[in-house]
């Protein structure tokens, strides 16, 4: 005899409610930093709870407080803490912009591509795409640097170089200036959308798209953070990898141009640390998605505390409190910090 079928779970704050979506809460969770498998066990988990307690049906709020217990329980408090702070951001009705720099073979289209699945981002932009719609304009002639590899831009440069100059990092920047007018538009136009973006590429440099710095905390939450790879070996190896996940990228190339390639993650992450950009040290993926989630979490709950990012209605938020309160707790205990500058 077949056993009747359980009745669902449903979230409602009213007569019309939703079935409880173990997929949609283990993508929430996922904003943690917690790793697929592991939120999706979290999941199940929290439906096991309310169906324990005999739950047919729970306010959002009700959900809230049995999704950190069961989190607390089976995956510590540094998660439970990650998402009431995550939930505190998804309640803010503006896009989320953030960008991902560093130099060639650091990781940053991996970053960007796991940040994407886990934040629900659907629009991810490489600065190469950029370059590459730049290149329609401009001739050779009129744009060289536009037509090298970042690592090559120095056979672009035309004009004389001073003697103490790098020929390398002139036509970096070079490039690296062309391309910040594009991803400037590109940004722009996902505000003025309201689409959240990732943009990523070795083309952003810190302090090359000064605009960023006029973005209003109640127009858009913008974020930037710079990958580095601390380890030479470690990062040579990731062009063998490279060669095995893309087609038509042949390691050679790369490796025959790795001393440059350092010498602009050099100039790079001084750029940032010069202009205060988060550099995380990239070599463990999920390690690197926690922190970078992180800072996407801090920086928008500063705007939160600026009062710029929310409408003023005088209603009480008890997910925003509790999100201040970690962060200020956080702060004073000195924990909120988890930048590693090389």
């Amino acid at each position: 005899m077949k056993e009747p079928r359980r009745k669902q779970i449903v979230i409602a704050e009213s007569e019309h409610g939703l079935p409880y979506s173990k997929g949609l809460t283990a993508s929430s969770l996922m904003m943690t930093g917690l790793g697929p498998g592991r939120s999706y066990q979290v999941a199940n988990k929290i439906e096991q709870e309310m169906v324990a307690g005999g739950l047919e049906q729970v306010r959002q709020d009700q959900l809230v407080d049995i999704t950190l217990e069961v989190l607390r329980r089976e995956a510590g408090d540094e998660y439970a803490e990650a998402f009431i702070k995550w939930q505190s951001v998804a309640e803010l009705d503006v896009p989320l912009i953030i960008l991902i720099g560093g130099a060639t073979g650091v990781g940053k289209s991996t970053v960007a591509t796991q940040l994407a699945s886990r934040l629900g981002i659907t629009r991810v932009v490489s600065t190469d795409a950029v370059r590459e719609i730049l290149r329609s304009a401009f001739t050779p002639e009129m744009f060289p640097t536009l037509y090298s590899s970042s690592f090559e831009a120095d056979k672009a440069v035309r004009q004389p170089i001073p003697h103490s100059g790098d020929r390398l990092i002139i036509g970096f920047r070079e490039q690296a200036a062309a391309v910040a007018v594009g991803a400037q538009s590109l940004i722009s136009r996902a505000i003025a959308e309201g689409t959240d973006l990732i943009l990523e590429g070795a083309h952003l440099v810190p302090g090359f798209i000064e605009s960023l710095d006029e973005i209003d905390d109640d127009k858009a939450v913008v974020v930037s953070v710079l990958i580095s790879v601390d380890d030479e070996k470690l990062h040579r190896s990731h062009f063998f990898r490279r060669n095995t996940d893309t087609r038509h990228r042949s390691e050679q190339r790369y490796l025959a141009n790795f001393k440059k390639i350092r010498r602009i993650q050099k100039y790079m992450v001084t750029s940032a640390m010069m202009r205060g950009v988060p550099i995380i040290s990239h070599y463990d993926l999920d390690r690197t998605l926690s922190e970078t989630i992180g800072h996407v979490v801090a920086q928008a709950l500063k705007s939160v505390e600026r009062g710029k990012a929310t409408d003023d209605t005088g209603e009480d938020d008890g997910m925003l409190n509790r999100a201040v309160g970690v962060l200020d707790r956080e702060n004073r205990e000195g924990s909120s910090s988890h930048e590693a500058v090389s």
